[in-house]
């Protein structure tokens, strides 16, 4: 898979991509990652990637031109159909789902925001839009980050064992959080490790952990129960 993210800040990268399962991805070639400065796209002596909004307000805005600029660069340079993503608050809430779907394509096209915000004509010139919460950050980056850490970690060979990415929180067809897990000691501080996980008998050891992910989902995370309509 190649990945490119569109940013005016390629350095914060570094230091996350340099590590665990997202170094070992690349170092066995399994992804490809690039990341092309937005700035390099404006055509004034200034690198001028902003300006202010028509009609007033606060903050500076991203403008379109050179966004679509950047768009374009990144597409001509790979020989696999893009899809593009912009990292945008008021885009769709990031899922599990997402993340399945996303990994099914060959060139992903990421681009951070920044400033206050963008020019409303920039979503003409993407695929799709994605928020991965309701808070405020200071970029598009961390959404970056957190979309590539979830994306590349379902690509076949890259986790040592495949059943890990069928068996955590959200995962499965129908979304629940994970089971209790416990390791050495098996009594720490008068707390026990359930005697389900003692057994040895592996069906009642699975059902264990099936009955203890629908009551800490039903505690937890009521929400993920509710069908949604089709």
């Amino acid at each position: 898979m190649q990945i490119t993210i569109l940013t005016l800040f390629p350095e914060m990268f570094a230091g996350p991509f340099d590590h665990s399962i997202i170094k070992r991805a690349s170092d066995k070639r399994l992804i490809t990652i690039a990341y092309l400065s937005i700035r390099s796209f404006a055509t004034d002596a200034y690198k001028t990637v902003d300006d202010h909004p028509y009609g007033g307000g606060h903050g500076m805005i991203l403008r379109v031109d050179v966004v679509d600029r950047a768009i374009e660069y990144a597409k001509a340079r790979s020989p696999n159909p893009s899809h593009t993503v912009l990292l945008d608050p008021q885009g769709t809430p990031y899922t599990q789902g997402h993340a399945s779907r996303l990994r099914t394509n060959t060139h992903l096209i990421l681009i951070c925001g920044h400033y206050e915000g963008i020019d409303e004509r920039i979503r003409t010139l993407v695929d799709e839009e994605l928020s991965i919460g309701d808070y405020i950050l200071t970029g598009g980056e961390l959404p970056a980050m957190v979309i590539v850490d979830s994306v590349v970690r379902l690509l076949p060979g890259v986790l040592k064992k495949e059943e890990a990415k069928t068996q955590e929180s959200f995962s499965q067809k129908v979304p629940a959080l994970e089971y209790p897990q416990y390791t050495r000691p098996e009594t720490y501080k008068g707390m026990k490790v359930p005697s389900p996980l003692l057994s040895g008998n592996h069906k009642k050891i699975a059902a264990w952990k099936e009955q203890q992910s629908q009551a800490r989902t039903r505690l937890r995370r009521p929400d993920l129960l509710i069908k949604k309509p089709s």
